[in-house]
């Protein structure tokens, strides 16, 4: 363990180095707790999977305990969502971060996919740590759905596609976390919480129309010693370069069951996935033809409970990422309406446009308040998929209806990519839809 201390200690020299100047630090009193949180802390078919290099090694002895865990909170009897000094803090790092870095290349990057530079500046914030016990290397004590959504909704205003490709690998070090044996977490979660982050993604989503990520159609056959996996896995985030995979897939006999997939196996072969929107995060189809699993690739037990809170929290992140796309849209289109002048006026000064933007705030703020309510719950311990279910329904329903309010409210400009409007409008359209790739 003592040389995954020295890489987060690493990490934390470098995030730190980064937002040290931040004027927040002081204004919220938060220098030294987040000085503590960062001290823990293809169009032609199917192919090869060209960035399978990577290779995993398997602890030297298999141990057979359970993993390190983060505690969970207890209720406090009180529904407070202020965030403490040590969440502000990290979410003014990461809003900074999404202001100036993300927003500035999210146009180029529909096309490129992510530079090379925002992923290396990105690893400095160590996002694939905060899921991460301080015991197994992490930057927490207690798992925290509520900076997972923070964290998420920060990214995803400054650009959706990108945020999804930067989370990605933080959701794959947060199941582990969560539901890996010692063994799992030694062999795949210590290359999280070094330099050089694995390329991985959390594969729910199935191209099949009506999937239900409850009963995936991927099936996992038991042999002898392990499982035999078919199937396809859609939209699946970087998917031409993934080193590592935590796919969803049914158990033959049983029920769904999470597997650790490295890309690198024989059978595995990755397909371009194009989508309307998240083209930042270069989508792949992942096709599974007879891979051979050993036994120690199922991850939480095949306990059902495990694989339906995976799909949850996804939802829940989603939800997340749903609210900071409809921030973004409100500032940018109360922004525009203030300056755009018709008729000698500002048109926010007609009354039917001044409506519509109300409507959008009034809409992110429902569901901003219902995606943090359900993340309270989850980190009080509480019973929390009804909120889970009302937050994905918000998300759904009025995700695209602000998109479109935010297109119809800049005219033709909204029509044009010069403005990113029209992209948020079309990233709105995978919250509804997608499963995975994304945790709390």
């Amino acid at each position: 363990m003592t040389n995954v201390a020295d890489r987060s200690m690493s990490l934390a020299l470098r995030g730190l180095t980064r937002v040290a100047g931040s004027d927040t630090l002081d204004k919220i009193k938060g220098r030294r707790p987040m000085e503590l949180l960062l001290y823990r802390g293809t169009r032609d078919g199917f192919k090869a999977i060209s960035a399978a290099g990577r290779t995993f090694s398997p602890p030297k002895k298999s141990s057979g305990k359970d993993g390190a865990r983060l505690k969970t909170g207890s209720p406090s009897g009180q529904f407070d969502l202020t965030p403490d000094d040590e969440q502000q803090f990290l979410v003014e790092a990461v809003s900074d971060f999404a202001a100036t870095r993300l927003r500035a290349v999210a146009h180029e990057a529909e096309k490129g996919g992510i530079p090379q530079d925002l992923l290396d500046e990105a690893a400095e914030l160590g996002l694939t740590m905060l899921g991460v016990p301080e015991s197994a290397g992490g930057a927490v004590t207690e798992r925290s759905a509520v900076t997972g959504v923070l964290v998420a909704e920060a990214l995803a205003y400054g650009d959706a596609g990108l945020a999804v490709a930067l989370l990605a690998p933080a959701a794959v070090a947060t199941a582990l976390a969560s539901w890996g044996d010692a063994d799992q977490q030694e062999q795949y979660l210590t290359p999280f919480l070094s330099d050089d982050i694995p390329v991985a993604a959390l594969a729910l989503a199935e191209p099949q129309a009506l999937a239900d990520p409850l009963k995936p159609q991927t099936t996992a056959k038991p042999i002898a010693d392990g499982y035999v996996l078919n199937g396809v896995k859609a939209l699946v985030p970087r998917g031409a370069d993934c080193d590592l995979l935590i796919v969803g897939a049914t158990i033959e006999g049983g029920g769904p069951a999470l597997f650790i997939v490295e890309t690198s196996r024989d059978g595995i072969s990755v397909a371009e996935d194009p989508a309307m929107g998240l083209k930042a995060a270069k989508l792949g189809r992942i096709k599974l033809d007879n891979v051979t699993l050993p036994a120690t690739a199922l991850l939480g037990k095949a306990d059902a409970a495990i694989y339906r809170e995976c799909v949850s929290r996804s939802q829940l992140a989603w939800a997340a990422i749903g609210s900071g796309l409809t921030k973004a849209v409100r500032d940018f289109v109360v922004g525009y309406v203030n300056e755009r002048i018709a008729f000698g006026e500002p048109i926010s000064h007609r009354q039917a446009v001044a409506f519509m933007v109300s409507d959008i705030a009034i809409e992110h703020e429902g569901l901003r308040l219902t995606t943090l309510r359900a993340a309270a719950r989850a980190d009080a311990g509480s019973e929390y998929r009804r909120e889970v279910t009302l937050a994905r329904t918000l998300a759904r329903k009025h995700g695209m209806t602000v998109g479109s309010q935010g297109v119809q409210l800049l005219g033709g400009h909204g029509f044009i990519d010069e403005y990113p409007v029209e992209r948020w409008y079309r990233d709105l359209r995978a919250v509804g839809v997608l499963d995975g790739i994304v945790l709390v």
